[in-house]
């Protein structure tokens, strides 16, 4: 694999203080660029970001908390990325869980469609004006080979009708990571931003902490025959740092390598519908006009 040195390029990791967040934020500092790591405040993301700092020689990491499962989070969060940071090159939307029993954001929606979905579209289209003027640039959604069993139904996205199931949440929150992803792509044709989505293998890490009973004992029972967050982040650091993956938009990889993903994720008109509920939801109609 090639890499290049990240000196001077500014990288933002969501859900950084931890797993593959954090093994993706180490080894982009310690190739030189300035890492801004995401994760909410209280927990250990300043800890983490002077670890890093230390063990990379990289004075250039910073910790700015945000909570992802809050829209007016993620606003308050752009204005102060903006006020430090007049562009942006590496946009990596890595946080993501899975939650049981269901539970909601502070906005009222489902939990795991409000962090692995929701929180990168706004983060994304709200720093579309940094992402552009730091091109070329790179938009990296970490998504799951979950994906590939995700279905989107629009009359009850958030879970209030049928039967809370957390795995299927997940799948359909994923699913969402790649459609995104894609429709990001035809939207960004030409502007020297690429979006790109990954599946980063089954990985040991705290995921799945927020679960309870059979679920949680199953992740448990399968953890010591998992990747390590290293390994897992390996697609996700490529796609950030590569000058192999530069100007490749719209895919899928999986083990550094493009794939193919469910069949449902080329619908383009599928796609499209999501970003126009997504805009919706997130109250970002007239933001997103930028993106188009």
């Amino acid at each position: 694999m090639q890499q290049t040195d990240l000196t001077g390029r500014i990288c933002l990791i969501t859900g950084a203080s931890s797993g593959i967040g954090r093994a993706t934020a180490t080894a982009l500092a310690g190739l030189g660029a300035t890492v801004v790591m995401v994760s909410r405040s209280g927990g250990e993301g300043p800890t983490v970001a002077e670890e890093i700092a230390k063990s990379t020689g990289n004075d250039n990491v910073e910790f700015m908390p945000c909570d992802l499962a809050s829209l007016q989070s993620l606003r308050d969060f752009t204005i102060a990325f903006k006020a430090r940071h007049k562009l942006l090159n590496v946009l990596v939307n890595n946080a993501g869980g899975v939650y049981k029993p269901r539970r909601e954001s502070v906005d009222g929606f489902e939990m795991t469609f409000a962090v692995n979905h929701l929180a990168g579209f706004l983060l994304t289209n709200l720093l579309m004006p940094e992402l552009k003027a730091g091109a070329p640039s790179r938009i990296i959604n970490v998504s799951s080979g979950a994906q590939a069993m995700g279905t989107l139904d629009f009359d009850d996205l958030q879970t209030t009708k049928k039967a809370y199931k957390p795995f299927g949440a997940y799948a359909q929150s994923k699913l969402a990571n790649v459609l995104f992803a894609y429709e990001l792509a035809r939207r960004l044709e030409g502007t020297g931003v690429t979006a790109n989505a990954l599946h980063p293998g089954t990985v040991r890490t705290g995921f799945g902490d927020t679960t309870e009973g059979v679920m949680k004992w199953m992740l448990q029972a399968i953890r010591p025959f998992l990747l390590t967050p290293e390994q897992g982040a390996a697609t996700s650091i490529y796609l950030a740092s590569s000058p192999d993956v530069e100007k490749i938009s719209g895919k899928y990889f999986v083990n550094k390598k493009p794939a193919k993903s469910a069949p449902r994720t080329y619908d383009v008109d599928l796609a499209r519908r999501l970003w126009e509920v997504s805009e919706s939801l997130t109250g970002l109609m007239t933001e997103a006009a930028g993106t188009r």
